[in-house]
């Protein structure tokens, strides 16, 4: 077996981990799609395929290093939100809690010396990046343009 017991645990609690995320993604989605802001919709739709891969992506890998594959319970997302700023700032706050998951994996697969995990869990790191560094952004355009000025975002969205 390529996997220990404890870092492939770690390894099913962030499945449910992305699977959540996906699932709070397509509930702002469809928060976004209610008010008619279809370039925000979209743009949470995509990420929330994006984590659904993710999950895809860590499965995968527990099963090539003969683990078991054991997806935990998914909690209900939340659903209600009193602006774009506190559904963004929702996402911004879930990439930067996924991000120290994932280091407590890859500082758990360097104390075992797993290298192969590590490596693995290298590209999550790197993507992590990129998800945080976008809600950044998108949190700091919300925040500027004010809820009276949230169809000018949808023609930034557009134009990313």
């Amino acid at each position: 077996m390529l996997i220990s017991k404890e870092l492939n645990n770690g390894i099913n609690e962030q499945v449910g981990h992305e699977l959540d995320a996906s699932h709070q993604y397509l509930s702002i989605a469809a928060y976004f799609e209610a008010r008619h802001l279809k370039k925000f919709a979209e743009l949470f739709r995509k990420q929330a395929a994006e984590e659904r891969a993710h999950a895809d992506k860590f499965i995968q890998f527990i099963l090539d290093a003969n683990g078991e594959v054991k997806i935990p319970a998914i909690p209900a997302p939340k659903w209600e939100f009193t602006s774009a700023e506190e559904a963004v700032n929702l996402a911004l706050n879930w990439e930067n809690d996924v991000t120290k998951k994932i280091y407590a994996l890859i500082d758990q697969a360097v104390a075992e010396k797993n290298h192969i995990a590590r490596e693995f869990l290298g590209w999550f790191a790197t993507e992590q990046l990129e998800e945080v560094s976008s809600m950044e952004q998108l949190l700091a355009v919300v925040q500027m343009s004010t809820e009276k000025n949230l169809l000018m975002i949808e023609a930034y969205i557009s134009h990313q």
